[in-house]
């Protein structure tokens, strides 16, 4: 049987003379968390709502494969949507409209009921199933779109910015049960600007700059091309020595005794740590990559000329 996957091949968009989305393709895999990132205007949305049928690529295609068979329309009850653009009826009550959206995914009304009230008691909602939105706050109606989105346990799951308005305690239960989702066997497809998140949850990375992609590739591989080591270390004496090391590119001195010392391209830490000198001074010393939110920024800077 053929793994579920979603295959995005060579689409393009343009928009009066401004080409959004230019021959853009990838794949998102069954068990995958994949993230799609970008500056404003990238042309993330754009490409989501391609794949969703909102709009037609001008070329290119969007298949859904699925169970041995490749659907070019969306699959919708094999699909889970959760829109940046929020839109719940605010008169209807909680449990009529999870009931409304999943009834258009066909799943039978008593097995909607029974899985909305799982996951509105997994989510401290369960008080709030007579509810109408309108009293809800902005978290809790984001829980509701998000248990829409799901309730139907679909196949392929497009996320777009689902952590917005969310507090920390809530953005730790959307991620618990992404991850189940995509544990599940699940196509979990995530676009966000919260770096950290994506860091924690994707994959695979896809980045798009001006329509384009940039980079795409396993989240660790490209830390291992773009995330050159940083070295924190606390001193007892003057950085000199290590500062003048050859391996070392710069340095930034972060109080008195801090600092962080910015490692050369393909320097390894075990080549740094065999030529600290042994009168150093180091009291503290700790090793890392830099977080994906600094490597967007150095590949969409280098990008911009900046």
């Amino acid at each position: 049987m053929v793994a579920d996957a979603l295959v995005v091949n060579a689409v393009s968009k343009t928009y009066g003379e401004k080409r959004v989305v230019r021959d853009v393709s990838f794949q998102a895999k069954a068990g995958e968390i994949m993230g799609i990132l970008g500056p404003n205007g990238a042309g993330k949305t754009t490409i989501i709502r391609m794949i969703m049928g909102i709009t037609a690529p001008d070329s290119g295609t969007v298949a859904f494969q699925s169970q041995n068979r490749k659907a070019a329309s969306v699959p919708k009850d094999l699909v889970g949507y959760l829109p940046e653009e929020r839109g719940l009826y605010k008169e209807a009550r909680v449990m009529h409209i999870l009931q409304f959206l999943a009834s258009l995914k066909n799943v039978p009304k008593p097995v909607v009921a029974s899985r909305a009230r799982e996951w509105l008691a997994k989510f401290g909602l369960a008080d709030y199933a007579n509810a109408k939105v309108e009293q809800l706050s902005k978290g809790m109606a984001q829980k509701v779109q998000f248990i829409a989105a799901v309730l139907h346990q679909p196949r392929f799951i497009v996320l777009d910015e689902p952590f917005s308005g969310l507090d920390p305690v809530s953005q730790d239960l959307f991620k618990e049960e992404i991850r189940t989702l995509a544990a599940g066997g699940a196509v979990v497809l995530l676009s966000s600007h919260q770096m950290n998140i994506v860091e924690e949850l994707c994959d695979r990375i896809f980045l798009i700059d001006k329509g384009t992609e940039v980079v795409s590739g396993p989240l660790g591989e490209i830390r291992e091309k773009y995330g050159t080591f940083r070295v924190h270390v606390e001193l007892g004496k003057d950085a000199d020595p290590l500062v003048r090391l050859p391996m070392v590119a710069g340095a930034e001195q972060v109080n008195s005794n801090r600092w962080v010392l910015y490692l050369k391209d393909h320097v390894s830490p075990e080549e740094f740590l065999r030529q600290v000198p042994p009168d150093a001074g180091v009291r503290e010393l700790s090793i890392t990559r830099p977080s994906l939110h600094d490597i967007f920024v150095k590949i969409a800077t280098g990008r911009h000329g900046a």
